[in-house]
């Protein structure tokens, strides 16, 4: 991706993509399903998770699957509270963006 991807983004795309489980996810399937959008290095998206978390936006739990301990990540009703201006904002700029690369389209 040649666009820079700042915190807010990456939270917000975090957030979201954990709000879709609602008993949660683990930290690698989080970090495939964001990687599929947007190029990040796992130590960069751990520390988003765990920013999130110390923001009290995540909550964490153990689970063992196959013999191993799995880290699970939820969204909490702040994270969702959270989320909900990160979707409205996020609406607008990409309409926004939409319309000027549209319009240069058109004078093409």
């Amino acid at each position: 991706m040649v666009f820079n991807t700042g915190a807010a983004l990456l939270d917000a795309v975090v957030l979201a993509m954990i709000s879709h489980e609602p008993e949660g996810t683990y930290g690698y399937k989080i970090t495939q399903e964001v990687r599929q959008v947007i190029e990040i290095s796992e130590s960069v998206l751990y520390s988003v998770l765990r920013r999130l978390q110390k923001d009290e936006c995540l909550e964490v739990y153990d689970m063992e699957c196959m013999g191993r301990n799995r880290r699970y990540y939820r969204i909490t009703e702040k994270g969702r509270t959270q989320l909900n201006p990160y979707i409205s904002e996020w609406y607008r700029y990409s309409a926004k963006l939409n319309g000027i690369f549209e319009g240069c389209l058109r004078n093409e």
